[in-house]
């Protein structure tokens, strides 16, 4: 599967969107306030975003809940009709760009959309390559048990079961192996 400069940005802007809802009551928000969305907004280089707001993080946070959904979906159908209701509300406009030094790519959301509507639009865009390419699958959440990060599987065999293999698959290797040398001895 081809994946462009941009559709990869964008993806890597969702996965670490959805990472930031809290895993539980007690764990803490990752995007606590604006000053933490402008971080996230200039972290992924979000272009044409102006000043961010309280109504801003607020529509953030509620676009993120559906972007989580899409991960969590089920199957196909499921993913693609929420996309389809993200990427509509965001009042998707696909334009040619080359700005910033980026060859010429697309962007989806209109011009002076909101940072709600520009995540909406060309994440949402992103993942709907996904499902429209039967590679829905892809979009995975880790299978450590102790963590649920969304993560999009690019290996070649699809194979990639969590979202970090230097923390949480090594983690996991590790105690396997040494539940099977306690095992071995006894």
């Amino acid at each position: 599967m081809l994946i462009t400069h941009d559709t990869r940005c964008s993806l890597d802007a969702v996965v670490d969107l959805v990472n930031t809802v809290p895993e539980d009551d007690a764990a803490a928000d990752g995007l606590p306030d604006v000053a933490a969305l402008q971080d996230f907004v200039r972290n992924h280089d979000i272009s044409g975003v102006g000043m961010l707001s309280e109504f801003d993080l607020s529509a953030v946070r509620k676009i993120r809940g559906r972007f989580a959904g899409i991960f969590a979906a089920a199957d196909a159908r499921i993913a693609a009709g929420m996309i389809n209701e993200l990427v509509a509300a965001a009042g998707t406009t696909p334009q040619l760009t080359d700005h910033d030094g980026y060859d010429w790519h697309v962007h989806y959301f209109a011009p002076g959309a909101s940072v709600a509507d520009h995540l909406a639009a060309d994440c949402g865009m992103a993942l709907a390559f996904f499902v429209v390419a039967g590679e829905q699958e892809r979009l995975r959440r880790c299978e450590a048990p102790d963590c649920r990060r969304a993560f999009v599987d690019l290996s070649r065999n699809r194979s990639r079961r969590y979202c970090d293999s230097r923390t949480c698959g090594n983690r996991l290797h590790v105690a396997a192996y040494r539940a099977r040398r306690k095992e071995a001895a006894g």
